[in-house]
């Protein structure tokens, strides 16, 4: 999966997680009691459910960079039908099978990473030849199903470490199970908030589709509302038309961005917005009018300039990202430590278990008692035998199909079982899965193989960069379920299941979906079209890392400079966030991770649209603040799934010949 960029305190949570099993066992009374956790009917709609949501996460993927996660959605909207069936075929229904739906909806949803980073960075950088992804369709799909299996066999045994002896706090997890337990809570109230929830992400999911589809027909208004140019035409000024025209300061009627910023904190919204005003609002113009660069994307290098603002800002931004999201990592020192020391006390225990061996004891007072019956408990042969088969796979697939050597792909399945830890705990501690600093290490490790065709070292680069994001993104999806299931009592084998269906579906559909968007905007995998409807910052920034590292990249010394102060100042925000800053100001410092993308996205309309959703959730929370609490979620998720699936109609539109409206009033000449 790729960055989740958002600082998340909970100050007091480690301190409740500690009465847990009291709570669980309080709570197994109120609600009914259920025979069967795992149902076909669960898990067959939670994976349709999640096939919304990874349709959602390519378009927001290749539009941005980020992809969100199927947990609320999954669980809100799984109610909604799941309660609707056992009310008309009159069968029990109840939070345990609720969070199977989630679950299966959670790993349908979370296969995109590879298909907005990796895969189309090597198609534009030429290294699959003259192929198109439909001629590739068995490679990319061998790739997929090793990405959905390997990271979640990779995930079962970190179980006992994150979830029951660290006891962290997962904190998108322990939302999806707090809304599950609200969701069937008896009584008429519990019933009123639940029809509420499933009405609001209804009609914000029709609204939101609608208006994109009206936007294909109606181009012009239904697109934006471009009022600097017509400010600047009235005033007779080319700059402040052009900060429209060329520049892109437009208000875009995009729901998907609005639902983002309902639910992303201030701090990193507006940090955003300021990486996209330093970059392409007062620098990028300044230096272009100077005649220092000559554009606003792009990435050529003209003998006259250092090239355009998006290749100049592009180092400075990947540095700011890659910088927090390690130096955040680090500050959790402690903690990774023991996150570590405890995941090889994991290995030892299982040696010794298959040796028939007492397992050792941690006596440094972070063990806990794991009260849940062994008969839902996963089977350590399942584990096992999933995780060698679907690791052999990876190394054939990646041998005969990608041209990565052996011991490239072992190295970094090595390599992934630390970076998951990394991955984990940053998780568990503050709901950040710093994807993207994990591949970049990876990225690292393996610039230089003893290989003297260039493409097959660049492959390399980018494929076990792949592993790795695939692994650690996997592993947080199926740990944060089994914490889901943890604080509902239910059975951590029902949600394996529930994974692995789910992943079947993400593997049927995921591909389909990559050759769709492929199909309908060429432009994603082409470095000589000149505009395109997505900015691909994630795959940008992954191409342009990987020709750096393996020898072909091209910094100017200016942008070259710049990346090295913001690599300081990345760090000591951290330092300073962390150590000096109070708890009740951390939720409003600055976010240079955010910052950063905003310099590698060089579209202003997103950032501003996220901008208008949090201001829109400021004033709701004025307005009515239960029914922000109550619905915001629903909301968002709605708005989010409807331009997944607009964009899904769009390409399909597009791909079979249906012309795009000609009324444009309201767009700029």
């Amino acid at each position: 999966m790729t960055e989740k960029s958002e600082y998340t305190d909970f100050p007091s949570e480690k301190a409740e997680c500690i009465s847990v099993e009291e709570e669980m066992e309080a709570e197994e009374e109120e609600f009914i009691h259920e025979e069967h956790q795992f149902t076909w009917r669960a898990v067959i709609i939670g994976s349709l459910l999640g096939c919304v949501v990874a349709a959602s996460n390519i378009y927001l993927g290749l539009k941005i960079g980020w992809t969100f996660g199927a947990a609320l959605w999954g669980s809100i909207f799984g109610f909604l039908i799941l309660s609707s069936i056992s009310k008309v075929t009159g069968s029990i229904f109840g939070p345990k099978e609720n969070a199977v739906c989630q679950a299966a909806a959670t790993s349908a949803g979370g296969l995109s990473s590879g298909f907005v980073t990796a895969i189309p960075a090597m198609y534009r950088m030429g290294l699959m030849g003259d192929s198109t992804p439909a001629q590739d369709f068995v490679p990319l799909l061998l790739w997929t199903i090793c990405s959905a299996f390997f990271g979640m066999f990779f995930a079962v045994p970190l179980r006992s470490h994150f979830v029951i002896n660290q006891n962290l706090v997962f904190p998108t997890p322990r939302a999806a199970a707090e809304t599950i337990k609200s969701l069937h809570r008896a009584g008429s109230a519990a019933a009123k908030d639940a029809r509420d929830s499933g009405r609001a992400m209804m009609a914000s999911f029709f609204s939101a589709m609608g208006f994109a589809l009206a936007g294909y027909f109606i181009p012009g208004i239904f697109e934006g509302i471009h009022v600097l140019y017509w400010i600047g035409n009235a005033a007779g000024s080319t700059a402040i038309m052009n900060a429209d025209k060329i520049w892109g300061w437009f208000f875009a009627w995009d729901f998907s961005f609005f639902g983002a910023g309902l639910m992303t904190p201030g701090s990193t919204v507006f940090s955003f917005c300021l990486g996209e005003l330093i970059a392409f609002g007062i620098a990028g113009p300044l230096m272009v009018d100077s005649g220092y660069l000559y554009g606003r994307g792009g990435f050529d290098y003209p003998p006259t300039s250092a090239g355009t603002a998006q290749s100049f800002f592009l180092w400075p931004g990947v540095a700011m990202m890659v910088v927090t999201a390690f130096a955040e990592v680090g500050a959790q020192a402690p903690a990774l430590y023991h996150g570590v020391k405890g995941g090889v006390m994991e290995i030892r225990n299982l040696i010794r278990k298959l040796s028939k061996k007492s397992a050792l004891v941690d006596h440094s007072g972070h063990v806990s008692k794991d009260t849940t019956p062994v008969h839902e408990l996963i089977p350590t042969t399942w584990w096992v035998s999933g995780l060698l088969l679907s690791g052999v796979m990876t190394v054939l697939v990646m041998y005969f199909n990608f041209n990565v050597p052996v011991y490239a792909t072992i190295g970094a399945i090595i390599l992934s079982f630390f970076l998951a830890f990394v991955g984990l705990q940053a998780s568990g501690e503050t709901d950040i899965n710093p994807t993207g600093a994990v591949a970049k290490v990876c990225q690292l490790v393996f610039s230089t193989i003893p290989n003297e065709d260039i493409k097959i070292v660049q492959k390399t680069n980018l494929m076990c960069a792949n592993i790795s994001a695939s692994v650690c993104s996997q592993s947080v999806d199926m740990v944060g379920d089994l914490k889901t299931a943890h604080l509902l009592n239910a059975s951590p084998r029902a949600m394996f299941w529930a994974q692995m269906i789910g992943s079947c579906f993400a593997i049927v559909v995921a591909v389909p979906l990559f050759i769709l968007y492929a199909k309908a905007y060429p432009c994603i995998l082409s470095e000589t079209t000149k505009t395109c409807q997505f900015d691909i910052p994630s795959v940008l920034a992954w191409a342009q890392v990987c020709r750096l590292l393996t020898g072909e990249g091209k910094i100017p010394e200016a942008s070259m400079i710049l990346t090295g102060v913001v690599m300081v100042l990345a760090l000591l925000n951290v330092v300073i966030r962390v150590k000096f800053v109070p708890a009740a100001w951390k939720p409003y410092w600055l976010n240079l991770n955010a910052v950063g993308l905003g310099f590698i996205a060089p579209s202003p309309a997103i950032p501003v649209a996220m901008a208008t959703g949090w201001i829109a959730g400021q004033i709701w929370i004025r307005v009515s603040k239960r029914t922000h609490e109550k619905l915001m979620y629903s909301v968002s998720a709605g708005f989010i799934a409807g331009i997944g699936i607009a964009g899904l109609i769009k390409a399909a539109m597009t791909i079979a010949g249906v012309e795009e409206g000609s009324v444009t009033f309201g767009k700029p000449k």
